[in-house]
């Protein structure tokens, strides 16, 4: 049986692809072969440095959400400053590091709610291209997974909508947060995909049944020989880890 349209499109807004591009050229025309099946456009350093506002502009170009990753972490003025900034550029999303402090987290959440467009913050709790020895190296003892809940938690309490985790801490934050911050883990990999410099990983499958509110996946669909094709098998895996049931390639 096919899956109804509503489906799939509750299916394409839980995945975000990232435009790692170095151009805007080549962004747009990877964000046109899965804009079908992959709702939100994640504008990461690279993009955003090469073609700063225009990039952000390909989300409004292609009526899709972007998820603007610039992982922010600075003093609390200049970080407020710049989500309104983000702001005023349309981003639905954005990143900044949960490790910046308290009072970062709280000047940047009380500017989104002031600029009142909706953004949504994110906070990164641990990359998911560290492990327990990186971190011990960077002076923490606490595993990645003990790291996450205790940044977790604090980006909460200081207002921050979301966060940013891998596969491997979703099912814990999502039981501790409880429903309502949204969930956002990269580090995504179809079963069969080479996990590459991603130390905490998972399927999409793991990741929505764990509590997973978005997931980023980006090199099993950028370098598949049909992206388009990737990115929908993507997006009926997702729509059948929703409850949806089996699904046909179009």
């Amino acid at each position: 049986m096919t899956l109804e349209a509503s489906v799939l499109a509750a299916a394409r807004q839980r995945l975000a692809f990232p435009l790692d591009y170095p151009t805007l050229q080549q962004a747009r025309a990877g964000a046109e072969r899965v804009k079908d099946s992959m709702g939100v456009l994640k504008v990461g350093l690279e993009l955003f440095v090469a073609e700063g506002p225009a990039a952000v502009a390909l989300g409004s170009e292609l009526d899709m959400a972007v998820f603007l990753d610039l992982k922010l972490h600075d003093i609390p003025a200049t970080v407020e400053r710049a989500v309104a900034s983000a702001c005023q550029l349309g981003a639905r999303y954005l990143t900044l590091h949960a490790a910046g402090g308290p009072g970062m987290l709280e000047a940047a959440a009380n500017r989104a709610a002031k600029e009142g467009t909706g953004l949504c913050l994110l906070a990164v709790t641990v990359l998911t291209s560290l492990d327990a020895s990186d971190l011990q190296r960077v002076g923490v003892d606490a595993a990645p997974a003990a790291q996450a809940e205790r940044l977790g938690k604090l980006a909460v309490e200081c207002g921050v909508g979301g966060l940013v985790c891998s596969p491997a801490e979703v099912a814990r934050l999502r039981q501790e947060l409880g429903p309502r911050p949204i969930l956002v883990t990269p580090g995504i990999r179809p079963s069969g995909s080479d996990a590459g410099d991603q130390k905490r990983v998972g399927t999409p499958t793991e990741a929505i049944h764990h509590g997973s509110s978005m997931l980023v996946v980006g090199r099993p669909v950028r370098d598949a020989a049909d992206p388009k094709s990737a990115a929908h098998a993507l997006a009926c895996e997702v729509a059948e880890a929703l409850g949806a049931g089996a699904v046909k390639s179009p």
